[in-house]
């Protein structure tokens, strides 16, 4: 069944392969950018490219007014990733709640799940301490969704901790797990974009996985 779903960051990698992949299954998508005169290309049937900031909780209500469900692929490099994280939690998590959507699914990064209990991908030694700073963000961007009280059904789903594909053709299959890498299965090589987007868009239409972190990967 359709429906209508609005998309943060639908200009980076994840978000514009979520919003394709919405679109492609009959959904009307509301493609969330800074500055829609950058992101001209994403306009097109299905597809409301609007201006709009993820960590104000009022540009998040009204956007999201109407839709039944939300995505976050959101992203920023210019101002510190705990900061930017953290605030679009507080107003993905407000904002939504004016706006009466229910269900909110996250495009995590494979470097904040665990190698072993209580070690994540980026506590090993050695990891390069720029991206682990940029790791930490979605760390405590997950530590303000479990810690809030609220109805939202949200959902993080973490790709592998590697450079995904942003060229491989979908596929359309995938492994879910928890909070812990997956291992490699046979034959497996990487997790495309494409892939991701499949996951994104299964657990909107079909939930499987409720308020947690979500290993995903090919």
């Amino acid at each position: 069944m359709s429906g209508r779903i609005v998309v943060f960051g639908a200009g980076g990698r994840a978000g514009r392969r979520a919003v394709a992949e919405a679109v492609g299954r009959g959904h009307r998508v509301t493609a969330v950018v800074r500055d829609p005169r950058t992101y001209r290309d994403l306009s097109g049937d299905g597809v409301s490219l609007v201006a709009g900031d993820v960590t104000r909780a009022e540009s998040v209500a009204e956007l999201a007014a109407g839709h039944d469900a939300a995505i976050n692929a959101a992203g920023r490099l210019d101002m510190p990733s705990t900061e930017f994280y953290v605030s679009a939690a507080h107003a993905l998590l407000d904002g939504l709640a004016r706006a009466g959507v229910g269900r909110l699914v996250l495009v995590g990064i494979g470097s904040t799940l665990e190698t072993a209990p209580g070690v994540a991908v980026h506590d090993a030694p050695g990891f390069p301490e720029e991206a682990r700073a940029f790791s930490l963000g979605h760390t405590a961007e997950l530590d303000v969704l479990r810690a809030a009280r609220t109805d939202l059904d949200w959902l993080v789903l973490a790709p592998p901790p590697v450079v995904l594909d942003d060229e491989a053709p979908r596929t359309g299959r995938y492994r879910t797990g928890d909070h812990r890498v997956l291992p490699s299965a046979d034959g497996a090589s990487g997790f495309s974009y494409a892939d991701l987007a499949v996951a994104l868009i299964d657990e909107i239409e079909s939930p499987k996985h409720h308020r947690s972190l979500i290993a995903v990967a090919a």
